[in-house]
C-alpha cells in the first residue's frame, strides 16, 4: 500500500474572508520571454496529443521553464 500524496485536505477550499476583494490584475503589456512563451504554447498544444506524448511535452516545458528561471537568478 502506498502512502497518500501530500497536499491540501479534501473538501471545499476556504475563500477570502467576507468583505475582502481581490487586488486588481495589472496588465504588464508586452513583457514576455520567447522560451517561456514557447513552453506555454507547447503545453497548450499538448492537449491534442496522446497521453504518452503529453508527458514528454510537459517534461520539455518544465525543463525550459526551470532553465529560464535559473538564468534569471544569475542576472
Amino acid at each position: 500500500m502506498t502512502a497518500p500524496r501530500p497536499g491540501p485536505p479534501p473538501g471545499p477550499r476556504p475563500g477570502p474572508p467576507s468583505g475582502v476583494r481581490p487586488a486588481p490584475v495589472e496588465e504588464v503589456g508586452e513583457a514576455s520571454h520567447p522560451a517561456v512563451d514557447a513552453a506555454v504554447l507547447g503545453m497548450a498544444n499538448a492537449e491534442a496529443l496522446a497521453p504518452a506524448d503529453q508527458i514528454a511535452q510537459y517534461e520539455a516545458a518544465y525543463e525550459t521553464l526551470r532553465e529560464t528561471l535559473a538564468t534569471i537568478d544569475q542576472a
